[in-house]
């Protein structure tokens, strides 16, 4: 958009809130003043309650662990990644990710991260959506670590079925296999930081893992937007 006609613009459309839906005020970006301070912060790097460890213990080995807030149903969160994931607002990933990243890299655990991973979009449904929810996500955590993105090693094999609509059993079952890397020397001995949007059952970590697991001597942390627990 020309930038002479974005205060027209934002006259008639004026921007609202991603979590709450409520016109932004003057210095507002992204969310209002209200959520930004009400949204549940989950800020798991600082604590040492380790709800993602818990939640794949014995599955997968998890060095370091962070989710920007814990997701709760009808909720602004719920709100938040919606807007993100099926409504086009790509915006909010990278908002996320700054905000999550600028934590991140004052954590001295998270200094021996060496390098960023999405967890990938199968090929149709990015084709369908036109994005990846999490490549601005991870892109701004890796700048804010000063670590290289790397999204083009670890790839999803099977377009699987929408994960709202499913038991938490059938969730975890039906994508645990569904994840492959395309050659093993770019990420050899890496510490890699896995970035998703929402993290439930574990499955998708647990099958990105197991993809990545057949790199030689590398170390996986988590990081994601929300956390449903």
């Amino acid at each position: 958009m020309i930038k002479a006609l974005r205060p027209l613009f934002d006259l008639f459309y004026p921007p609202a809130c991603k979590a709450c839906a409520e016109v932004l005020g003057p210095g507002e970006e992204m969310l209002c003043t209200s959520c930004r301070h009400t949204l549940p912060v989950a800020q798991l790097h600082l604590t040492t309650h380790k709800p993602i460890h818990e939640l794949l213990y014995g599955r997968v080995n998890v060095q370091f662990a962070a989710a920007l807030f814990r997701f709760h149903k009808k909720s602004g969160v719920q709100q938040l990644i919606h807007n993100l994931k099926y409504r086009g607002h790509e915006d909010i990933s990278p908002f996320l990710g700054n905000w999550l990243g600028s934590e991140l890299g004052q954590i001295p655990e998270f200094e021996s991260i060496d390098c960023v991973v999405p967890v990938p979009l199968h090929k149709l449904r990015k084709r369908k959506r036109g994005y990846n929810q999490v490549e601005g996500f991870g892109k701004k955590i890796a700048q804010k670590l000063d670590v290289p993105y790397i999204n083009n090693v670890l790839y999803r094999t099977a377009n699987t079925r929408t994960q709202v609509f499913l038991t938490r059993f059938f969730r975890a079952s039906d994508i645990i296999h569904s994840f492959d890397i395309r050659e093993t020397s770019t990420l050899q001995g890496k510490h890699i930081l896995l970035v998703d949007d929402l993290i439930t059952t574990g499955g998708t970590m647990e099958g990105c893992a197991l993809a990545l697991h057949k790199i030689q001597n590398i170390k996986i942390s988590i990081a994601v937007m929300a956390i449903a627990k």
